[in-house]
């Protein structure tokens, strides 16, 4: 009894997972010049060796091109990377940096150098898959230099109530 009680549960399961197949999420692909008006190159210089660490390591997840793995293809898979790289893009785009407030960059180069100096970026379950994400000492120097350089400058430029988060007045 309790075999065949296993054997259809083991069958039914089998069946669901193939019925998922058929149902993929959108992939993150931009496309045209269009995909490209607001990336963080259009307002910034990123030097050659930062935006490279930022291809290997964080774009993935920080861009509107994820350049995606075989296992993508397999759900439920799939569905945990698409949600993966739409919580990243909420939190960071590169895409879309260019769109974002000044005080919005500022904030972000901000939290860039933190994460990468304190290793929290690229995270663990992206490392444990993709090895050579993982960033050398001087990879988390060169971001940390260039984001420090460039928070400088916009500070040099703004004043420094347009780079602080304005909390909601509450009535």
């Amino acid at each position: 009894m309790l075999k065949k009680i296993l054997k259809t549960l083991f069958l039914l399961l089998f069946i669901a997972f193939v019925a998922i197949q058929f149902f993929h999420p959108a992939k993150n692909k931009a496309a045209g010049p269009e995909a490209y008006s607001k990336d963080i190159t259009t307002v910034h210089q990123v030097p050659e060796e930062v935006q490279a660490i930022f291809k290997k390591a964080c774009n993935d997840c920080h861009s509107n091109n994820t350049e995606y793995p075989w296992y993508n293809n397999i759900q439920p898979v799939a569905w945990w990377l698409a949600d993966h790289v739409k919580e990243g893009k909420k939190e960071l785009n590169f895409s879309e940096f260019a769109g974002y407030s000044i005080g919005r960059q500022y904030r972000k180069l901000d939290k860039i150098n933190e994460e990468v100096k304190e290793g929290g970026m690229p995270i663990s379950s992206y490392t444990w898959i993709h090895r050579t994400s993982i960033l050398t000492d001087a990879e988390k120097l060169a971001v940390a230099n260039w984001t420090t350089s460039l928070r400088d400058s916009i500070k040099s430029v703004y004043p420094p109530d347009s780079l602080i988060r304005k909390k909601p007045v509450s009535k």
